[in-house]
């Protein structure tokens, strides 16, 4: 399977140390292993997968999606403000 990121997720994994960026690859793989492992999400973000996971004692949320045969990471941040943030990026897409 194929993974792409959007430009969002590229500057937002820039603010990352480099142990963070570890584990976070980490976490990318749990996700192609198990697509289904993150929580599908309706109504505006229908077909956005949320997966969660801990980073350094900070629940940190990553939005996905797949589209034939690729892994698109759209957006990765911890909770406050994250899905009115993930929204406006999506339709400003």
């Amino acid at each position: 399977m194929k993974v792409i990121q959007s430009p969002l997720f590229a500057r937002k994994i820039k603010q990352l140390h480099k142990n963070q960026k570890k584990e976070l690859d980490k976490q990318i793989r749990k996700i192609l292993a198990n697509i289904k492992i993150g929580e599908e999400k309706k109504g505006d973000l229908k077909n956005i997968f949320v997966y969660k996971f801990m980073l350094q004692k900070i629940r940190y949320l990553l939005a996905y999606r797949i589209k034939s045969n690729t892994l698109e990471l759209i957006t990765i941040g911890s909770h406050e403000n994250y899905y009115r943030d993930l929204k406006k990026y999506l339709k400003a897409r």
